[in-house]
């Protein structure tokens, strides 16, 4: 090679390597193996791991989905807790997973699978309360239990149920999860890669329509309902559904701390939302998860056929997936944006 293309060369790999520094950057440093034992702190409980978790059984859709998603599917014994199908980019690693239930396992089920790591997208599930199993009944069989901090930092599920937040949601509470199993898996660097993904996602969609945000536009969210006509499982002040709304400048109907507090759809009228986002599911707990009976019901029930929402056809439907604190919470913000817009309410 001649003399001044070897020199040309190095100035262009210099050039490159500079690049994130000239750009204002920083160049990222590069992520720490972990070193065992290693201690995380969660959900109020110290939880150490001796090494690398290698068969884990994943109670909860995001759970397993973030596992898929850090190249850990093979660590995966068994999962539980669905409420759609998995996300198609996972379908191969899924189909070899076995799943001990689409709702709720028993606790001889999980156990069952030997795994040496029980992760949990809910304290009720695995918590003080827990109707999986309590921290101490997986400690008896001495295997570590990990619940995702999106459910219990700025929570209080003492009484049962969905729980209260006392903090609003952020996709931070998710990156720490994200991160914390880097940590205990010992693949930082996925970890990193996979939050860096997801944020520059969750701000292209937020600049998307930031010209066009729906300022103090009325919102509500119906999740689902234990009888179609009875009182509805609406998102709470602090929760997902809240996160999504307050990133495009809509206003939540429902001012309570609870998660999914059960509201009358007379207090509904009485609001009367611009927009209601009906939540799709696969799950059928209750006879409201069913999207057709819920689209029936706005249609037909006395008062909530009424609503502005209602008459003028503003409904949006968001697949579950967006309404839970895990990798898809973004797509909830398109979805929302899309819809604003459709209707002519953006400003």
């Amino acid at each position: 090679m001649p003399r001044h293309a070897r020199v040309f060369q190095r100035c262009l790999h210099a050039l490159i390597i500079a690049l994130p520094v000239l750009a204002g950057g920083v160049v990222p440093a590069r992520a720490q193996a972990t070193r065992y034992p290693v201690t995380v702190e969660n959900c109020g409980q110290q939880v150490t791991f001796e090494k690398a978790p290698q068969r884990v059984v994943a109670i909860g859709q995001t759970q397993t989905e973030i596992l898929y998603a850090l190249g850990l599917g093979d660590r995966v014994v068994g999962t539980a807790v669905w409420f759609s199908p998995v996300a198609k980019r996972f379908e191969a690693v899924n189909a070899k997973v076995k799943r001990l239930a689409d709702n709720d396992p028993s606790f001889e089920a999980v156990v069952a699978q030997e795994p040496d790591l029980v992760t949990a997208m809910f304290e009720w599930h695995v918590g003080p309360n827990g109707i999986v199993g309590k921290r101490d009944q997986f400690a008896k069989v001495k295997v570590p239990a990990y619940v995702s901090p999106t459910d219990c930092v700025g929570k209080d599920n003492s009484g049962g149920g969905d729980g209260i937040r006392t903090q609003t949601f952020t996709m931070e509470l998710v990156y720490r999860n994200i991160r914390e199993f880097g940590q205990i898996f010992d693949v930082a660097e996925r970890a990193d890669a996979l939050i860096a993904e997801l944020r520059a996602r969750e701000a292209k969609a937020v600049a998307a329509v930031a010209g066009n945000a729906a300022r103090d536009i009325p919102v509500t969210v119906w999740f689902s309902s234990k009888d179609v006509k009875g009182d509805a499982f609406l998102a709470g002040k602090n929760g997902v559904p809240a996160y999504i709304l307050a990133k495009l400048g809509a206003r939540n109907i429902i001012m309570t701390n609870e998660e999914w507090p059960l509201v009358g759809w007379e207090s509904v009228a009485a609001a009367n939302p611009a927009v209601i986002v009906v939540v799709k599911m696969d799950r059928r707990r209750f006879p409201a998860d069913d999207i057709d009976l819920k689209l029936n019901f706005l249609k037909t029930d006395a008062v909530a056929s009424k609503l502005d929402a209602v008459r003028n056809n503003r409904i949006v439907v968001m697949d579950v997936g967006a309404t839970r604190a895990g990798l898809d919470t973004v797509d909830g913000i398109e979805a929302l944006a899309k819809g604003i817009e459709s209707f002519g309410l953006s400003k």
